[in-house]
């Protein structure tokens, strides 16, 4: 696994994978950037999600649930002084599955960050990760 990230201008950066996709790194005009892209701790967080998110509709398949909704509100505070971490991250597993099954989501969500979601292992070893399921019509 292999990124080479380029700088682009101001605080712009487009980060290339070696599977050849490309996402652009930037902070708001405000703060020096071009406002072109999302800043990193926002990426993380939407890693944190994107990541979780593949476990669970993995997870939902094999469990035969019916779905076709699934979103997640990541949102997280950080501290005051540098570097800024976060000091918490709270998670909102948003998902249209049948009212039957919120236990099955709810095993699917605990699986994802108990066993098989990377950077909510990593990132869990520095801050707290809250986590809920709410269905939705």
């Amino acid at each position: 696994m292999r990124t080479i990230t380029k700088w682009v201008s101001a605080l712009a950066f487009d980060a290339t994978a070696d599977t050849g996709h490309t996402v652009r790194i930037d902070t708001a005009v405000e703060s020096g950037g071009l406002g072109s892209g999302m800043n990193p701790k926002r990426m993380l967080l939407g890693s944190l999600a994107g990541c979780s998110g593949m476990d669970v509709v993995d997870i939902l398949r094999k469990m035969k649930v019916n779905f076709t909704k699934l979103e997640i509100d990541t949102s997280a505070e950080q501290t005051e002084e540098h570097p800024k971490v976060f000091k918490f991250i709270n998670m909102i597993y948003r998902c249209d599955a049948p009212a039957e099954d919120i236990d099955k989501v709810n095993r699917a969500v605990a699986l994802s960050h108990e066993k098989y979601c990377g950077i909510s292992a990593m990132l869990s070893k520095h801050c707290k990760i809250d986590y809920k399921v709410e269905l939705i019509g």
